[in-house]
C-alpha cells in the first residue's frame, strides 16, 4: 500500500511486485485527498484523476510513466467516452514511447466511475 495512495475501493494492495513486474491495481477516479468528494464530472476529469493516482502508486514504488509496459482500460460508455478518454490519456506519455495497451467496454464499475484503468511495469536492471 502506497501511504499517500487512494483509498481502496475493495480489498486489494495498491501494486504487487514479482521478480521486477510490478502489477497496480486498477484506479478510480476518486481524490485521495478527499475520497467521499463526489466523482468529477465528465471523462476527461475522470481519466486525468485515474491517471494522476496511478502516478501516485508509481512514485511510491520509485518508477513513473516511462516503466510502464502494459495498461488495460475499463470503459462504462464505450462508444460515447473511447476519443475524449484517449486524447486525454494521450497527455500522459511520451509521444512514440506508448505502453502496450487494451480498452474494454463494461456496464458498471465501483463507485460509478465511468473510467478505470491498471498497469503492469517493470522495474529498470
Amino acid at each position: 500500500m502506497i501511504e499517500r495512495g487512494p483509498r481502496p475501493v475493495a480489498p486489494f494492495s495498491h501494486a504487487v511486485e514479482a521478480e521486477g513486474w510490478v502489477f497496480l491495481t486498477g484506479q478510480m477516479p476518486t481524490d485521495p485527498d478527499a475520497p467521499d468528494a463526489p466523482l468529477s464530472e465528465g471523462i476527461e476529469a475522470q481519466t486525468r484523476r485515474v491517471m494522476d493516482n496511478l502516478q501516485i502508486v508509481l512514485e511510491g514504488i520509485g518508477l513513473g510513466l516511462e516503466n510502464v509496459t502494459m495498461v488495460r482500460i475499463y470503459l462504462r460508455e464505450f462508444e460515447r467516452d473511447y476519443a475524449a478518454m484517449n486524447a486525454t490519456y494521450m497527455r500522459y506519455f511520451e509521444q512514440g514511447k506508448l505502453p502496450a495497451r487494451t480498452t474494454i467496454g463494461v456496464t458498471g464499475l465501483a463507485v460509478g466511475a465511468l473510467v478505470e484503468i491498471d498497469m503492469i511495469a517493470r522495474r529498470p536492471g
